[in-house]
């Protein structure tokens, strides 16, 4: 299944994924929710090329600074239904992302979006070029 949806999008003029990449990948964003939830700066930067970008947060200053600034506490990562897509610059990641507070019991989930990535291939392995999150929306208020 991996080496065909690699070869389908080397159809498309995309480029092309081996099935080690879609593993390095995926080892890229579970190293990426460790550093976070861990507060793990330097290995958070790392994760990104040197000019990588989180939202509004460019270049590793910018990135260290996000890590500083943030109130993670007991909160942690999921990540399900990871899409890697091969690109000319290496590949595009779609993951849906919720946050869970595991310092309530039982443990809560306290919000819910979605990352979309520009990936890249460096000689350190995988990184994010950019990285962007999407909130989902509240609910809507129940009719009266």
């Amino acid at each position: 299944a991996l080496a065909a949806a690699g070869s389908s999008s080397a159809q498309s003029g995309a480029g092309t994924l081996t099935a080690l990449d879609y593993v390095e990948i995926q080892q890229l964003y579970a190293r990426y929710n460790y550093a976070i939830d861990a507060g793990d700066i330097e290995a958070y930067v790392a994760l990104y090329t040197p000019d990588g970008a989180f939202n509004a947060f460019e270049g590793q200053a910018g990135l260290r600074q996000f890590m500083k600034n943030r109130q993670g506490g007991n909160r942690r990562h999921w990540n399900t239904n990871l899409v890697i897509t091969p690109s000319p610059e290496g590949a595009k990641g779609q993951v849906y992302l919720m946050f869970v507070d595991v310092g309530t019991k039982p443990p809560s989930i306290t919000g819910a979006g979605k990352y979309e990535d520009t990936l890249v291939r460096t000689p350190q392995g995988w990184r994010f070029k950019k990285r962007r999150t999407t909130p989902d929306p509240p609910p809507e208020a129940a009719p009266k």
